[in-house]
Formats: C-alpha cells, structure tokens, sequence
C-alpha cells in the first residue's frame, strides 16, 4: 500500500490551544480513516510544520484523509499552507 503524508505549515493557535496537543490531535484525524505510520513537528525557517505520515489505497484516499487532518488542526490553529505528497522509492512527490 502506498504512503502518503500531509505536511501543514501552522500560524496562530487559537485562545487556549495548548501546543503539544497539535501532533497527537492531526494524527488522531488521520487514524479514524487509516493506518498512521508518523507524525511529527518541526521548526522550518521559523514557522512551525506538521507532518502525518499515512497509508492510502490512492491519492484520492490520501486527500480524504488529508481534509481530515487539515479540519482538526484548522479547528486548534491557523492553516497557512499544506502540501500532500506520495512516496515513491526513496523520495517523495507531490500529489495534485
């Protein structure tokens, strides 16, 4: 099965978002819909990235799962750009 991954660059929490609670709440969206292989946060160029990586049957598959994650975090924190991308061999490519 191929795997997929959601990758969200986040702006301003809302009033009384805890930040450690991001991660563990994307990857819970993703997991209602499919096997979640990682997720994790990271600090680029100042700005913080989320990244859930997951199994998809296609890239329609993926980008359901991918509106879920992005509804859960748009509920927590602002969305400012997300970008869904498929593994093939050692690298990834994004998906339209």
């Amino acid at each position: 099965m191929p795997s997929f991954r959601v990758t969200v660059m986040i702006g301003a929490l809302k009033t009384g978002v805890a930040p450690p609670s991001l991660v563990p709440r994307a990857a819970a969206a993703a997991r209602t819909l499919t096997t979640v292989e990682a997720s994790d946060l990271a600090v680029v160029s100042g700005s913080a990235r989320i990244t859930v990586r997951f199994t998809g049957d296609d890239a329609a598959h993926a980008f359901i799962v991918a509106d879920a994650v992005l509804s859960e975090l748009r509920s927590l924190a602002e969305v400012v750009t997300y970008q869904v991308t498929r593994r093939q061999g050692g690298r990834w490519y994004a998906e339209h």
